[in-house]
């Protein structure tokens, strides 16, 4: 797809299209830029560390959102071998915006299971966009209750802007669809790794996030709401997204200092759209890390992990007497 850039990465883009003018005139022309671009590419380097060293919430949202970003079927292919997709509850339908299946990571039975969005307007049709219906919920639960029967460990990876709220959905009963997952997966009896792979919304991402450990990537975010959402509700205009996003306290940073989340997966310079390689292989080294600590605990063990893990989730603030903030 074509290259796509976002409002506060033009400087970077304009310098990379200053150097690909010079670097033309310096192979067409006689003339020698070799000083010319040693600094200009310094430039562009220096100018990259800046912008993406200092990024807003909001900012890691949109990178969250960047259309070009790795999606689940992305990390499978380049993660893990032998996949085998599965369909449908069972119930009522399939739901593509859902996918899972047993694959294996470094030879290791595991099962796969992770929202997906669509790549161009067909593709998001198809996978509505990333928001699951209830029985995508439904099926993710089923894939889940078969590794627990064939005792291997599950990865789900979270990417939606939460569950589709349409009437559809409620006539499927999608809170009681995603309550249930919540339950059961506390109940589940072999290791559970959640990874936040780009967009971390509402019970859409919660209904796959009860985990023992939980990951998330360096340009992601996780949160009760959307900051559009949240702004509509607040400040009833979506116009204060940008403000609710640092209000909900949603990046990576901030959900590991209050311990919502357990390590930070770094992303190459500029997110993991930059290098789709890269990210898997610094995501598979984390992933086998991960299922390595709980090699050795019993089922019993993993389910009193879990549930005081989120049992031991607190974080209190409280304003000054007086009304005073």
């Amino acid at each position: 797809m074509a290259e796509f850039m976002l409002d506060f990465e033009k400087p970077i883009y304009e310098l990379e299209a200053k150097l690909a003018e010079w670097e033309k005139l310096d192979a067409e022309q006689s003339m020698n830029f070799t000083d010319e671009l040693k600094m200009l590419r310094k430039k562009i380097e220096e100018t990259k560390k800046e912008v993406y060293s200092h990024l807003t919430p909001w900012q890691r949202v949109l990178l969250a959102r960047h259309p070009a970003r790795p999606y689940t079927l992305d990390y499978v292919e380049r993660i893990f071998t032998d996949f085998m997709e599965f369909h449908g509850d069972r119930r009522y339908a399939d739901d593509p915006a859902i996918v899972g299946g047993f694959a294996k990571l470094d030879g290791r039975n595991v099962m796969v299971i992770g929202t997906q969005k669509g790549r161009n307007t067909k593709e998001n049709v198809f996978r509505n966009f990333g928001c699951p219906h209830p029985e995508g919920y439904r099926k993710a639960l089923r894939l889940m209750k078969m590794a627990e029967t064939a005792n291997v460990p599950i990865l789900t990876f979270v990417d939606t802007p939460g569950a589709f709220p349409g009437v559809a959905s409620e006539e499927r009963h999608i809170g009681e669809a995603i309550a249930v997952n919540l339950r059961e997966m506390f109940a589940l009896k072999v290791p559970v790794i959640v990874t936040v792979i780009g967009e971390g919304g509402s019970g859409g991402a919660l209904a796959l996030g009860v985990g023992n450990k939980i990951l998330i990537l360096e340009n992601s975010y996780y949160s009760v709401i959307t900051p559009e959402g949240c702004a509509a509700i607040l400040w009833k205009d979506r116009a204060y997204s940008e403000k609710a996003a640092a209000a909900l306290h949603l990046t990576a940073k901030e959900l590991i200092e209050l311990k919502l989340v357990d390590a930070v997966v770094k992303e190459p310079q500029g997110g993991a759209q930059k290098d789709y390689h890269a990210m898997a292989a610094t995501l598979k080294k984390t992933l086998i890390a991960a299922l390595a600590e709980f090699e050795k605990y019993t089922p019993e063990e993993l389910q009193e992990h879990r549930y005081s893990k989120f049992r031991s989730i607190e974080y209190f603030s409280e304003g000054k007497k007086g009304g005073q903030d």
